[in-house]
């Protein structure tokens, strides 16, 4: 199906044509740059609603400023489709996302107009304030930065730290707050609040147009601008009592103004060119803005999927036979079980309720299941904090999310010996969000840590089964669970819960010649590809680890004594992971067997599908097969020879 841009669209390749429209015209762009966006995310997928709530703030920041010369970072880069298809990628766009397309994030190495790579939020404020200092110290005083800011990722704490330090640097960068009132799920905490308590200060958005219109009249513009910026700040502590909130950090606020009003936009950002010094610009845009029902669900047309723009409905697989659950519905299920049965267990999640179906609990249990905000750190914590006061807590962050709490898993939970439950969601290659969101460094970064039980679920009744074992008052360690995106195997998958011993793996089957060893859910993949091998006449055995720290070394001693081949697969960083472990096992009693790992490589692995990545990396079924068909060849001229 071909997609073609509007007429004025159709002409812009870069910022530079852009410009060559007159004002009058942007409203015409804004409309079929929405429309464009649409066409495309409905038939190729991708992120949705976000992009469309800041398409006239895209089209006034490159109609205003010199990019890429001046840089604009764009906080977690959900919302930069208009931004891609303005500077030059109009004509690939349909490939965003698509393995060795587009990525669907900003990306320095795709465009000069990307200026920061981004992908996990609340990082655009320090970065801009980053290169604004570098501006300033090379002499370029034009050079404009601008970071651009959703109100969902303005609750952690690393854009505190960037507005903190920006009230004091003394550089002129633009701090952008795009206020819709959600990120994925509903924004939540005193932020929102506070936001909220500014933009709907009747009294004080009256009074301030008023005296912008007022002195708009008077002769001699810079004095309008000093006496504005004055009196706007007096009625600001006058009305608001929260309206300093910024300016107590030494950021000139400026707004609330509407995000959808381009005329306005142009006008502002024109403005505050021109002030120098750090500032911060209010907008409120409504995210999925343009198509109704975007509008009105705005978590459920985040990231849709492929769907019909016409009638809305968002196409799913249809299926004969049940199919197996998602892995974050099993936890999200099997933990109300648990709840019910243990009433000291809580949830606690960093803005994905959604995401980790901890959302199932706060519905059922609202005062024993949180949703933070964006503030991985401070998710740990808390939940560290629960923990001293005999809770249960199991604390649910993306594998690649929870490296941003590393700190407090070390010093605030493991050091304490605090038995919180880590359940790290999307562990593994997550697919199309690609390097910034794959799970790939988990197993390293936590089987290192003193104290610490790390552990992964071939299935969904293994899942439950940990999940079961993890809230046992015995268990008294931090313990970690790590499970993939997406679907499991078992359609029938709500089996009974049964506690597994601490550091006790399972043998799977025995075979001959070559042992091997998995972790977590590519275990499956391994009894796919011995089940093609077995037909060649090779049958090697098959062992589940379960456990990557404590290990089960009495298993560990029978593979090593009875198998001189051994192939390790996980779907984590070679570097470090669980084969890593093996090897450490090995040398450390002795051993000289010959072993080969599987698993992510020591590079950074960009988007595509689940599948096309774990093929590239080399640990699906058909790479697992050809592994052991590498290390078993005497194996195999023995079979031909006996048949």
């Amino acid at each position: 199906m071909e997609i073609t841009p509007g007429p004025l669209l159709r002409t812009i390749d870069t910022p530079a044509d852009l410009k060559k429209l007159s004002r009058e015209q942007l409203y015409q762009v804004s409309d079929e740059l929405r429309q464009y966006i649409i066409d495309v995310v409905s038939v190729h997928g991708g992120h949705f609603a976000a992009s469309l709530g800041v398409v006239e703030l895209t089209v006034a920041l490159h109609y205003t400023y010199n990019t890429p010369y001046d840089q604009l970072v764009w906080d977690v880069g959900h919302q930069a489709y208009g931004h891609k298809i303005l500077t030059g990628r109009k004509d690939n766009f349909a490939t965003n996302r698509k393995y060795h397309g587009l990525s669907g994030f900003p990306n320095r190495g795709e465009s000069e107009y990307d200026s920061f790579g981004v992908g996990h939020s609340s990082t655009s404020i320090s970065a801009a304030l980053g290169m604004a200092m570098a501006a300033k110290y090379k002499g370029e005083t034009e050079r404009k930065s601008v970071a651009i800011i959703g109100d969902g990722a303005m609750t952690a704490g690393l854009a505190f730290e960037g507005m903190n330090h920006a009230g004091v640097a003394d550089t002129d960068m633009l701090i952008i707050l795009n206020d819709n009132g959600i990120s994925i799920d509903p924004n939540v905490g005193a932020l929102k609040e506070y936001l909220t308590d500014i933009t709907t200060s009747k009294t004080y958005n009256k009074l301030k147009d008023d005296i912008w219109k007022a002195l708009g009249k008077l002769p001699g513009s810079q004095f309008s601008r000093e006496m504005a910026s004055k009196i706007e700040h007096s009625i600001k502590g006058f009305v608001s009592r929260s309206s300093n909130l910024f300016e107590s950090l030494n950021l000139r606020y400026f707004g609330p103004i509407d995000g959808h009003n381009i005329t306005k936009l142009v006008d502002t950002l024109n403005d505050l060119r021109q002030i120098p010094g750090p500032k911060l610009l209010h907008i409120m845009t409504v995210k999925g803005k343009g198509y109704a029902l975007a509008e009105k669900d705005q978590t459920k047309w985040h990231a849709p999927g492929l769907f019909d723009k016409i009638t809305g409905e968002i196409y799913k697989k249809r299926y004969e036979t049940p199919q197996p659950p998602k892995y974050q519905d099993v936890f999200g299920l099997t933990l109300i079980e648990l709840a019910e049965q243990n009433k000291n267990i809580f949830g606690v999640t960093p803005a994905m309720p959604s995401g980790s179906s901890l959302k199932f609990m706060m519905d059922k249990m609202p005062d024993r299941a949180f949703d933070v905000g964006i503030c991985e750190q401070h998710a740990v914590t808390l939940s560290a904090g629960m923990a001293t006061q005999g809770m249960r807590v199991f604390c649910n962050i993306y594998s690649s999310f929870m490296q941003r709490a590393y700190d407090q898993v070390i010093h605030d939970v493991a050091i304490q010996k605090l038995p919180v439950v880590f359940c790290l969601d999307r562990a593994g290659l997550v697919g199309e969000d690609g390097a910034t969101h794959h799970g790939a460094y988990d197993i390293p970064y936590m089987r290192c840590i003193p104290n610490m039980i790390v552990s992964s679920p071939m299935n969904e009744s293994e899942l439950r089964n940990l999940l079961y074992t993890a809230q046992l008052e015995s268990n008294d360690h931090p313990f970690v669970i790590r499970y993939p995106r997406g679907e499991g195997v078992m359609p029938e998958w709500k089996t009974p819960m049964q506690e597994i011993p601490i550091g006790k793996g399972r043998k799977l089957k025995d075979g001959q010649g070559l042992a091997i060893l998995s972790l977590g859910h590519p275990g499956n993949f391994v009894t796919t590809a011995i089940r093609e091998l077995r037909t060649e006449g090779l049958d090697p055995a098959h062992y589940d680890i379960r456990f990557v720290k404590p290990l089960d070394e009495a298993m560990l001693h029978e593979v090593f004594q009875k198998y001189d081949k051994i192939l390790t697969v996980e779907d984590g960083t070679v570097v470090g992971g669980m084969g890593s472990a093996i090897l450490e096992f090995a040398a450390a009693h002795g051993y000289k067997a010959s072993v080969r790992i599987l698993g992510i490589p020591d590079r950074v692995v960009e988007h595509g599908t689940p599948k096309q990545l774990m093929h590239e990396c080399g640990y699906d079924a058909p790479a697992i097969a050809e592994a052991a068909r590498e290390m078993m060849k005497g194996e195999v001229a023995v079979s031909q020879l006996l048949g």
